[in-house]
């Protein structure tokens, strides 16, 4: 029997899992979760499953559909919008709140900023997904607050879904750019400044949204068939043209 150190391991071990595939878009909006499928992945209890769901579902991961299951949220615009104000907040007051860039941090985030530039060179999408998100874990990670880590972890979760159903283009370089130049300001000691050019770069990504979007509910058996969208709709309207002919007739 797994005495309570060992189940609370299992309960973080499977929150941080679902955590860190959201992060790197390896899982999508509105994945399904099941209990049974975690619980023989992670050798626990279906209730220990279960609880880790309610704790990412306190954190804005994940909800519960009656008779349906877990399922990773699909944000809506509002929830976008919302999303992207918080981290606003939270990150411009966090640089703020600086005072040095320790030598150990500089080369933390250079090696950082050298992976993204690999990563573009690359042109490895699912690894630039995660290192454009981890840049501002990192920074939050340099605080030495754990709770301003896990706030932003979450946060930046929950960006990377907004991302995958309402970014049309993925703007690498401008955000690697945006990434130099709140580097160059922390490196010049000016934290102030570090912080208007957060907002900044979260504008410009907010920007890239298209918030009048609506998420695809055929999407995963749409790339299954290997359907391009414009396909879809058109075979969508070749049905319905069928449908009121054979009505007509």
């Amino acid at each position: 029997m797994q005495d309570s150190h060992t189940s609370e391991t299992n309960q973080k071990s499977i929150e941080a899992t679902i955590v860190s595939g959201i992060l790197s878009a390896r899982i999508r909006p509105g994945t399904r979760l099941g209990e049974n499928q975690l619980a023989a992945l992670f050798d626990v209890s279906r209730t220990r499953v279960r609880e880790a769901m309610m704790r990412l579902e306190t954190r804005g991961i994940v909800h519960v559909s009656p008779r349906r299951g877990w399922f990773v949220v699909e944000p809506s615009a509002e929830d976008a919008i919302a999303v992207y104000e918080a981290r606003r907040i939270v990150e411009a007051g966090l640089l703020r709140s600086m005072r040095v860039l320790t030598e150990e941090g500089r080369k933390a985030l250079e090696a950082h900023l050298n992976e993204e530039r690999n990563a573009m060179a690359a042109g490895d999408r699912q690894r630039l997904t995660y290192l454009m998100g981890d840049f501002h874990i990192r920074i939050a990670e340099l605080s030495g607050n754990a709770i301003i880590v896990d706030i932003l972890r979450d946060l930046t979760a929950r960006t990377i879904l907004i991302s995958i159903l309402y970014q049309s283009e993925f703007h690498a370089a401008q955000s690697h750019e945006g990434h130099c130049r709140i580097f160059e300001a922390m490196q010049a000691g000016d934290f102030a400044k570090a912080a208007t050019l957060a907002v900044e770069h979260l504008d410009e990504v907010e920007m890239g949204l298209d918030l009048t979007a609506r998420p695809d509910p055929l999407s995963d058996l749409r790339n299954s068939l290997s359907l391009p969208p414009k396909a879809a709709s058109a075979v969508s309207r070749q049905s319905d043209l069928k449908t009121a002919t054979s009505k007509e007739q």
